[in-house]
């Protein structure tokens, strides 16, 4: 296996937990379980710590000066990137999409407090204008001398997936040392992919009897189960693993993303207030609060059969929530 071998850099808390919801899991006749990847620690934690250990260990080897990424508004990626750019001496560019703000919350108070240069594309226009936007910070940095390295939207690379092959390999060995058998699903949050790619992978050589049911939270140019299958290839190929995948081996479910992404949604905020109420666990609008009404209502509607065993991979986004205060109050008097 070529995962060892791979340059990683140890920045998470890990190995997380995977907690039982009982209360959850019991109203929606499943046996739900999650694993706290919001607990990775590093940046304020979350799900991109994993795919930053090996991003950054590449970044390091390569002497760089400069980090340029890219996300929305709440861009749990791009704060974690600023941190650990900051962890190693580097000076983090953010270019998010969305207009200035009239005042920084969430992630982006935490972008601030990071120190990270932060750039705003008009979301109309981002699509267009975000690749040359970040080739031009690069050529400004390489011109004076600093080498750029660019890490995609959501770190979805086959480099940045490896976080995720290992992120079930650790998974694995926690089930065996509870002699519990692999889950039936599991289930996560879609935004840029990679976390599902390297979960696809991983499950095909550690729980190869596990389905991976990816709930979109954006829409996407090209269908997420195409843009996914090639990133797992390419981690496939990177991990001298013969085994390729179709589209048609993803599985993703895109009736949970409401409005748009970063826009949150009645059975996401809905979702929000249910595990909290009832578990005590903080979801976000962006993310992970629309994942779970994904579980929610696959459950509900029998596409996760009665009496399944679910793990849904909580991917942090915390901060999320507090921009979001006038949406997630709107019961209260």
């Amino acid at each position: 296996m070529k995962l060892d071998d791979l340059p990683r850099i140890s920045l998470g808390f890990l190995p997380t937990p995977v907690e039982e919801l009982p209360t959850l899991g019991a109203e929606l006749g499943i046996s739900l379980s999650v694993k706290r990847d919001d607990f990775t620690g590093f940046g304020g934690g979350g799900n991109k710590v994993r795919k930053l250990e090996f991003l950054m260990a590449d970044a390091v080897a390569q002497g760089v000066k400069v980090v340029i990424t890219t996300g929305g508004h709440q861009s749990n990626h791009a704060r974690m990137t600023a941190a650990a750019a900051r962890k190693f001496g580097m000076k983090p560019i953010l270019v998010l999409r969305g207009n200035k703000p009239a005042s920084w919350q969430g992630n982006l108070l935490l972008d601030h407090i990071l120190g990270a240069e932060v750039d705003f594309l008009d979301p109309d226009a981002y699509f267009e204008l975000i690749n040359p936007r970040m080739q031009q910070y690069a050529q400004e940095a390489e011109a004076r001398g600093e080498k750029a390295y660019i890490i995609p939207l959501g770190g979805a690379s086959a480099l940045g997936a490896m976080g995720y092959v290992n992120a079930i390999r650790e998974l694995s060995e926690q089930y065996a040392a509870t002699g519990r058998k692999a889950p039936d699903y599991i289930c996560a949050p879609v935004g840029s992919g990679g976390t599902l790619a390297g979960m696809v992978v991983g499950c095909s050589i550690w729980m190869p009897d596990t389905k991976v049911i990816g709930v979109a939270v954006t829409g996407s140019a090209v269908p997420f189960e195409e843009r996914i299958s090639v990133m797992a290839n390419d981690a496939a190929e990177l991990l001298g693993l013969e085994q390729r995948f179709a589209p048609e081996d993803i599985r993703i479910e895109n009736d949970y993303i409401g409005a748009g992404y970063s826009i949150p949604s009645e059975s996401g905020n809905a979702a929000i207030l249910r595990a909290g109420r009832s578990e005590g666990v903080l979801l976000d609008p962006v993310y992970t609060g629309k994942a779970m009404a994904g579980i929610v209502g696959l459950a509900e509607r029998g596409k996760i059969e009665k009496g399944s065993d679910v793990l849904f991979v909580h991917c942090g986004g915390t901060p999320a929530l507090f921009p979001f205060n006038d949406q997630l109050t709107a019961d209260v008097a």
